[in-house]
């Protein structure tokens, strides 16, 4: 009889540690992995499937491409590369991606429960995924050109307009107001560019992030943290506002700018990463219903 005497695997702490070391690395800097400018900020999408990743998966290949340097945000696993005529070049490190396999709990059915009315279960997965940056015998106009090239500031304006959240423009601050449910945002004009985005992209991608928090309201997704979180729920919010944010700025093709504020909230980030090893993934997984909450506002 033998006994296992290496740790199980922890695909959760693994990712958690993957985004943990990115925030890390670019301390001093009002910067997160996924405050970019280019095709990076572009979701991550598979060779394979040519689906954009979702969730988590989106913030650790965010992540691993600004932890390395990686121009563009497409993505396999190995064998896809080589199903695609490509070789993954040797010594080259891979990248930690989750998916959830489905199986039946057999345990929870009785005699006369089968198909839809078994109950089910998730398992997380680990799967390593490579960037085309890795990879030679690999020819595409994808690596130059995004696969779909949009206008971002008018694709913006018909995402906003469709929620028909009430914006208020005005004042000095930007924020939510759950009570009265409305938006309040300075003008334009107290915008000023930067060396990573200009003026006008900095108002989508701020306005952005306030429309998630406005997902969340009580008549829409209600979105709650519940005891898990405690005092920290409020950071939890600003962190899923953030990512709902950058989620939606990376459809639209709208180069990220970090408000000033958030600088305060990255070190409450991380102690709550560093204790909880899923919150990332609750995180994530509540921006990601965010995004699309609004994005189906307007049928897309």
């Amino acid at each position: 009889m033998t006994t296992k005497t290496a740790s199980r695997f922890d695909v959760y702490e693994a990712i958690t540690n993957q985004i943990i070391s990115a925030i890390d690395a670019g301390a001093g800097k009002v910067q997160l992995p996924w405050h970019r400018k280019g095709a990076s900020i572009m979701r991550p999408v598979n060779i394979a499937s040519r689906n954009a990743y979702r969730g988590v998966n989106t913030v650790a290949l965010w992540a691993a491409a600004d932890a390395f340097g990686y121009e563009h945000g497409i993505w396999g696993t190995y064998r896809q590369w080589q199903e695609r005529g490509a070789q993954v070049r040797k010594g080259e490190k891979s990248s930690l991606i989750v998916f959830y396999k489905e199986f039946d709990r057999d345990d929870a059915a009785g005699d006369d429960q089968s198909g839809d009315d078994r109950q089910r279960r998730y398992m997380a997965k680990a799967s390593y995924v490579f960037n085309v940056a890795q990879v030679d015998g690999y020819v595409s106009e994808e690596t130059a050109t995004p696969e779909v090239q949009i206008d971002p500031i008018e694709a913006a304006e018909d995402l906003i307009a469709a929620t028909g959240a009430q914006i208020r423009i005005g004042g000095e601050e930007a924020y939510f107001a759950p009570k009265a449910d409305y938006i309040a945002m300075p003008s334009q004009h107290r915008f000023i560019g930067t060396e990573t985005s200009s003026a006008t992209e900095g108002w989508y991608s701020v306005l952005l992030h306030e429309l998630t928090h406005w997902s969340g309201h009580e008549n829409r997704l209600a979105r709650q943290y519940g005891e898990r979180f405690g005092d920290d729920a409020y950071a939890m919010e600003e962190l899923v506002a953030e990512l709902g944010a950058a989620f939606l700025c990376g459809d639209l093709g709208i180069t990220v700018e970090p408000r000033p504020d958030h600088a305060a909230y990255i070190d409450h980030w991380l102690r709550i990463m560093k204790g909880d090893r899923k919150a990332i993934f609750t995180a994530a997984s509540a921006a990601n219903k965010a995004a699309e909450y609004l994005k189906s506002l307007g049928g897309a």
